[in-house]
């Protein structure tokens, strides 16, 4: 047991030295939580507005105040034609125009209805359906006020709860995904680049010859990087916490737990890929191909699963990062147990146990 602990102080040392890996390692984390968090976000906030009031009366006013005071955007101008809502789109000045009849208080006053027409660049249709959302939910919160002490017919309201996230933070699906793309990196593609570099150098034969069993080394090796992990994982919750305001609803014991299941999951990974490529260069490519574009494209991180053809739906079931990011999800925003995401944690313990069965068969006690 001491030489196992001796090999472990050495990789250890193996990485204090050498202070680009050792950034990376722990400075990684910490800069993508905060790019993500507050860089890229799917968030839509400050966009730009333009007016054509047609009315310029009090009600159009009043409305136009109440649209500029929200966070989400920012008054730029009057314009006096669609020609010229036309031209702020091409000079992307502005995002959406909202045009007010002439008749639009009198309608009001008379009709008990108005008519408002939201024009929005769809060369995003994401942000323009977003954007279209958010108006109309202002239009509709105005007309309300507008209309309670009046009996109008066969009205039919509607009311909205948004459960967990209740003010659309883009925080709260980042931070689950930066945590399985962080471990993801550092566990599977540090380890696979550790071994493969032993092998390259030639000190993987005298490592192997050593009095200590192959097995343990291998094992000696994985056991710095999974300290790390532990680490990144701790980093990215106080981050989370106390930086994005981003709460710990479940149990805390149980969410660290998991993770360092994905961590094992990970590293069993890279030690399969260390066992099949001799090179540093090709350990990485596959690290990236295999585990770091399924986790930005299939896990449901970036992209919405349910949108995905059916091909890819069922190739995202194995990978690993999908059901991590469930997982956390589940205990960390909506605060659910063990009883919530026990299938999620025995796939994701049935792919630990395949991936780390299938590296130790493959292990080469001899270098060829």
């Amino acid at each position: 047991m001491k030489q196992f602990f001796s090999f472990v102080k050495k990789e250890f040392h193996h990485i204090l030295r050498d202070r680009q890996t050792f950034f990376i390692l722990l400075g990684m984390p910490l800069v993508q939580i905060i790019i993500f968090g507050f860089a890229l976000t799917n968030e839509v906030k400050n966009a730009n507005f333009v007016v054509l009031d047609g009315a310029n009366d009090a009600a159009s006013q009043q409305l136009i105040a109440e649209i500029t005071a929200s966070r989400f955007f920012s008054f730029k101008k009057n314009i006096y034609s669609y020609k010229e809502i036309e031209n702020a789109f091409q000079r992307d000045e502005a995002k959406v125009a909202i045009v007010f009849p002439p008749s639009f208080a009198s309608d009001l006053q008379h009709l008990n209805k108005a008519q408002v027409q939201i024009i929005a660049d769809a060369a995003d249709p994401n942000t323009a359906t977003t954007l279209t959302n958010y108006l109309s939910a202002i239009i509709r919160d105005y007309q309300k006020r507008l209309t309670q002490n009046v009996d109008l017919p066969y009205t039919i309201s509607t009311e909205q709860r948004m459960l967990y996230n209740p003010q659309l933070k883009g925080a709260y699906n980042f931070v689950p995904g930066v945590m399985a793309m962080v471990l993801m990196l550092v566990c599977t593609m540090m380890t696979a680049i550790t071994i493969v570099r032993e092998k390259e150098r030639g000190t993987m034969e005298v490592l192997l010859v050593s009095p200590i069993q192959p097995v343990k080394i291998i094992i000696a090796k994985a056991v710095p990087y999974l300290l790390l992990s532990i680490f990144n994982i701790v980093s990215i919750l106080l981050l989370s916490v106390f930086v994005l305001d981003v709460p710990i609803k479940g149990n805390l014991i149980l969410l660290m737990s998991e993770g360092i299941l994905f961590i094992i999951t990970c590293l069993s990974f890279g030690l399969l890929i260390s066992n099949v490529t001799d090179s540093q260069q090709t350990a990485m490519f596959i690290s990236l191909i295999g585990m770091f574009l399924p986790t930005i494209m299939l896990s449901g991180f970036m992209f919405p699963i349910e949108n995905m053809p059916l091909p890819l739906r069922i190739f995202s079931n194995i990978v690993p990062a999908k059901w991590f990011y469930t997982i956390v999800k589940s205990i960390m925003i909506k605060g659910l147990g063990i009883r919530f995401i026990w299938k999620e944690t025995l796939i994701l313990l049935g792919m630990t146990l395949f991936l780390l069965g299938l590296s130790l068969k493959n292990f080469k006690l001899r270098l060829e």
